[in-house]
């Protein structure tokens, strides 16, 4: 039913940010606090037993439900961000995108190592950003319990490239 009722509320825009991408739009769920409390009650119900100590959330779409999520189970958030944007001492990591590199980071005390971090975002397409962002929380020590997102593009074929990882993936609505 929740899949249902999230796609139901996304907009696909054309185009976007280049021709011949259909963009899957999150904002109109934003506008829908019931819709996103569904939203998060699936997660929860999903993460029922699951050990974790920290949930990271990537810039900046990843933060809308990994903050409330964090905030309900009563785990540390973990903001990743783009280089340049976190105030303290971080750890970062370079990736490879189609047109590029780009680089995210974690502050240095972030989790402890041992942590097992739940890493989310709203959106798993290719696996790029997620699979740095597992490979950095890695490095720093921690363990990735899993990942979380509201969409998933499974025609990109990020799964493959995450599910050596953890197979402990949750999406939420699938397309």
């Amino acid at each position: 039913m929740i899949q249902q009722q999230i796609k139901a509320a996304i907009r696909d825009i054309h185009d976007f940010p280049k021709p011949g991408i259909i963009f899957k739009d999150i904002t109109p769920i934003l506008k829908d606090p019931v819709l996103c409390e569904g939203i998060s009650d699936a997660f929860l119900e999903k993460l029922k037993g699951a050990q974790i100590d920290g949930i990271a959330g990537i810039e900046s779409r990843g933060f809308l439900f990994g903050l409330t999520l964090a905030t309900q189970l009563g785990v540390p958030f973990i903001p990743v961000r783009k280089a340049g944007k976190l105030p303290f001492k971080v750890n970062q990591k370079v990736y490879e995108l189609e047109y590029g590199t780009a680089t995210i980071e974690i502050h240095t005390d972030a989790f402890t190592p041992g942590d097992r971090i739940l890493i989310h975002d709203d959106l798993l397409a290719t696996g790029g950003t997620v699979t740095a962002t597992s490979q950095l929380i890695q490095e720093m020590g921690g363990t990735v319990a899993g990942f979380s997102f509201v969409v998933g593009l499974s025609f990109l074929n990020g799964i493959e490239k995450i599910t050596p990882i953890s197979d402990n993936i949750i999406i939420l609505a699938d397309y």
